[in-house]
């Protein structure tokens, strides 16, 4: 397996395994995958990357800004989504880690996530990576009419912004 940068055409496979997260009902509050375009356009530059195996996608991470405003520049929402039949093997840990190393190179100093508390691989992951529980936002959207509680962990760099 190897972790590479997302290529535009890496997107269908990409998007077969957001379906895939969306399906299961507590990775996302999207439930359609957007286009191409519309992705793009939610997704910073860097941190855009896959874990392959030859033709085979079996995750990808990508990184979102939090905020338009010039305060919050280095600070990412990070999104990892692994393929049904490659959960559990060490694939998002190895996404994750690469993920790391291209925010530092690009000047981030934290990364969060929100995750729902249903989803303990994900909480697991972020844990195992040096993530850290903030908090707990109550029922802060809806997925299929029911309320869902979202779990915010977040990461601070430790080489960017330390001093």
């Amino acid at each position: 397996m190897e972790i590479r940068k997302m290529k535009n055409s890496d997107w269908p496979s990409v998007a077969q395994i957001y379906q895939q997260g969306m399906d299961t009902g507590f990775a996302t509050f999207e439930k359609v995958v957007p286009s191409f375009e519309v992705w793009d356009a939610g997704h910073l530059q860097i941190g855009r990357l896959v874990a392959a195996k030859g033709d085979s996608i079996l995750g990808w991470a990508a990184l979102s800004p939090v905020s338009s405003r010039c305060v919050y520049g280095g600070v990412a929402e990070v999104s990892v989504y692994i393929g049904q039949g490659n959960r559990g093997r060490g694939v998002g840990k190895m996404l994750m880690q690469e993920l790391i190393v291209e925010s530092e190179k690009a000047g981030l100093w934290t990364l969060q996530s929100g995750i729902f508390p249903e989803n303990k691989g994900s909480v697991e992951l972020h844990l195992k990576m040096g993530f850290r529980f903030i908090g707990k936002r109550e029922r802060v959207g809806k997925r299929d009419n029911v309320w869902k509680d979202n779990l915010l962990f977040e990461r601070r760099s430790t080489v960017v912004g330390v001093d």
